[in-house]
């Protein structure tokens, strides 16, 4: 089987198949892959062809491709097709009309031929499992069947096989809707644009549009394609892609989004994203990937319910030798516990996801919604998590004898910052511009390091800019002379950056950046939901970083915490047996997101931190964090009770079956009503409407 690399990222790499392919061969290439050393786990998704390697050692790679080269000989031999999940159309009626009103009707060889004909495939697929040794739900079906035509009872033979047939219709189809119902969310429902060509305006099919075009948007009117604003000026509505309500202006140079709404105005627009390249298409590929993070909750069901087979298997035969009654056995042949619990439990999974959508909380997988369900300890990023990520300058404070005064430290900070652009950066430009400073370059190539500060050459002297550990530890700058500058502005709870001149200190800017208005009310809901553990991590010094936490009433913190430290705190959490969320956005949280049980980001946080994350808020504020953790707990609610209804009322008819009490038809038609009973509960909000 052929597959593709699609995405790579340090410890995990992602690859497409030319074509879908079924559960088993899934478990046959996770199995597999699973046993080469220095593969930590394998996820596929036959249905979209997709299969995701999590590594710790590079070279696992090399021997994961030869596997793979070397796998679809091996397939053939092992693993029988699957039917696609595309096939799945709406189950039908007429069946139950033919067999309960048309049949009766028809001569009894007809309806012979007609049982005889229905009974084939499920005796074929029970066949086949019998004869590679295994006793799953196939085997059970069609042993049911054959029994029954053994007995001459055609009527029931006849109504198990529509059962049946309808049964793995409901499942295709609910799947199916489910999955659509979720990306539709989401989609862009266009077909046609309008573009301007040659100076004409005129309507095409979307498929035919070029990068070259021109596309025309105007008032009412969904952009059917991410780009830039060529022409024209419109207020926008965005709130499918930023769960924003509110319009916001877009005029030329903007950038706009498939799948937002021009509210008033005209634009016309220079494609950047068509199709598939689209940022909404983005998401909806999640949706479309998402089983690919089936949640381990799933997956116990079903080993559980493949477990309980043999158990009726063995019931049964017991039956048939103490009584010798062929009916009794069909009847306990006919209840099995997986069809519920394998239909009920994921369709609950795209349920709470497909709620999540709803209220501006995208999960990528119920892998995902069940690790929400389990959090006990929340780490939050401090810069753009828990503050607005608007900083501003709030003191400037020069080094005594440097000759510098408070507008040559920000004129001189602004000049090494403007090439970057990053929210401090911005900020000190924007100070500088607002005093009325010139900031024209006159430094050498700048050195950047991420998340610590830059370093460079000003008029033949070294410059450095940034945080304490990069200016006092890594750069070698004193700055014990201004320690109670730096005692007073910390304890004020302002962020501080040092600057530094051939080794000597010149100068502090102090930022403040504000905590966002829910921050705090946020920390005292995660408390009311029985999370124990709540910390912050945060580059600043022990003494911002304790007023800051002060404020929000979190009470465990992390003060300068390099990019690296983030990772490996959220590690040493797991390895304390908590399950940890980890909330970031920024391009230095993307280890420590990664690392998580659950990483989560914003809707605007880096385009990294959204990839590696695992849920992505997609509202106005913190609030749906709580919202995903309540998603995640009530989708585990809901599957539990599915899981005792199935159990519980499969036990009862068994029983029914044992003691003669139901016959083999009367057992298919409550076992089927209980499976659709437990998929229409599955398929029910998770949430009330008021929280």
């Amino acid at each position: 089987m052929q597959f593709t690399p699609v995405h790579h990222i340090p410890g995990r790499m992602r690859l497409k198949a030319l074509k879908a392919f079924g559960p088993k061969t899934s478990s046959f290439l996770k199995e597999g892959l699973s046993d080469i050393a220095g593969i930590e786990r394998v996820e596929a998704n036959g249905r979209i062809g997709s299969l995701t390697i999590y590594y710790s050692v590079q070279d696992s790679l090399e021997a994961a491709s030869a596997y793979l080269a070397a796998a679809e000989e091996q397939r053939e031999s092992r693993v029988p097709a699957q039917k696609p999940l595309e096939s799945s159309g709406k189950p039908s009626l007429f069946p139950f009309i033919r067999y309960f009103l048309i049949r009766p009707l028809l001569p009894m060889p007809v309806r012979v031929a007609s049982a005889a004909a229905g009974a084939i495939p499920f005796i074929r697929r029970g066949a086949a499992s019998l004869a590679h040794a295994r006793l799953d739900v196939e085997a059970l079906d069609g042993t049911a069947v054959a029994i029954s035509l053994l007995r001459r009872d055609f009527g029931t033979a006849g109504l198990l096989t529509l059962l049946l047939n309808f049964g793995d219709q409901l499942e295709r189809y609910t799947q199916k809707r489910s999955v659509e119902n979720l990306a539709s969310h989401l989609a862009v429902r266009a077909d046609k644009a309008w573009v301007s060509r040659g100076g004409e305006e005129m309507l095409i099919p979307l498929r035919d549009l070029t990068e070259e075009d021109l596309v025309i948007v105007r008032s009412g009117n969904a952009i059917p394609v991410d780009g830039v604003v060529a022409e024209g000026t419109a207020t926008v509505n965005e709130s499918s892609m930023t769960g924003e309500p509110l319009g916001v202006m877009r005029s030329e140079g903007a950038s706009v989004y498939a799948g937002t709404v021009v509210e008033e105005g005209e634009i016309r627009i220079r494609p950047t994203g068509i199709g598939k390249n689209s940022r909404i298409q983005q998401l909806i590929d999640y949706i479309e990937a998402s089983e690919l993070m089936n949640a381990g909750i799933r997956s116990r069901f079903e080993r559980m319910a493949d477990k309980a087979v043999p158990f009726t298997f063995g019931l049964a035969a017991l039956v048939l030798l103490l009584t010798g009654n062929t009916t009794r056995a069909a009847s306990v042949l006919l209840v099995d516990y997986s069809c519920a619990l394998r239909l009920a439990t994921p369709l609950a999974i795209l349920s709470g996801m497909n709620e999540g959508i709803k209220r501006s909380v995208l999960v990528k997988g119920g892998l995902f919604l069940e690790k929400l369900s389990q959090a006990d300890t929340v780490v939050f990023d401090k810069t753009g998590t828990l503050t607005q990520s608007q900083p501003s300058v709030a003191e400037i404070v020069p080094v005594p004898g440097t000759g510098l005064d408070e507008d040559e430290i920000l004129r001189l900070a602004a000049c090494l910052e403007e090439h970057f652009p990053h929210p401090v950066a911005k900020m000190l430009v924007k100070s500088a511009e607002d005093r009325g400073l010139r900031h024209a370059e006159e430094h050498t190539e700048v050195e950047y390091v991420v998340a610590h500060g830059v370093a460079s050459r000003w008029r033949g002297r070294h410059v450095v800019l940034g945080s304490r550990h990069f200016v006092s530890q890594d750069e070698g700058v004193d700055i014990s002379p201004m320690e109670p500058e730096v005692e007073r502005l910390s304890a004020e709870g302002y962020s501080l950056l040092y600057l530094g001149i051939d080794g000597k200190l010149a100068g502090i800017v102090a930022m403040v950046d504000p905590l966002r208005p829910e921050s705090a009310a946020l920390i005292r809901r995660l408390a009311k939901l029985g999370i124990s553990h709540v910390m912050m991590l945060t580059g600043d010094d022990e003494r911002t970083a304790r007023a800051v936490a002060g404020k929000l009433g979190i009470t465990e913190y992390r003060s300068q915490v390099l990019p690296e430290d983030k990772a490996e705190t959220v590690r040493g959490l797991k390895e304390e047996g908590r399950t940890v969320l980890m909330l970031g956005d920024g391009i230095n949280d993307s280890p420590a997101l990664s690392s998580a049980d659950i990483g989560v980001t914003l809707r605007d946080g880096a385009d990294l931190a959204r990839e590696v994350a695992d849920v992505v808020l997609m509202g106005r504020d913190l609030e749906g964090l709580a919202t995903a953790i309540e998603l995640g707990r009530g989708s585990m609610r809901r599957i539990m009770l599915d899981y005792k209804a199935t159990m519980i009322l499969n036990s009862l008819f068994l029983a029914g079956g044992l003691f003669g009490i139901l016959t083999p038809g009367l057992s298919a038609v409550l076992h089927n009503v209980t499976t659709l009973g437990v998929c229409l509960n599955a398929m029910r909000p998770v949430l009330g409407r008021e929280r």
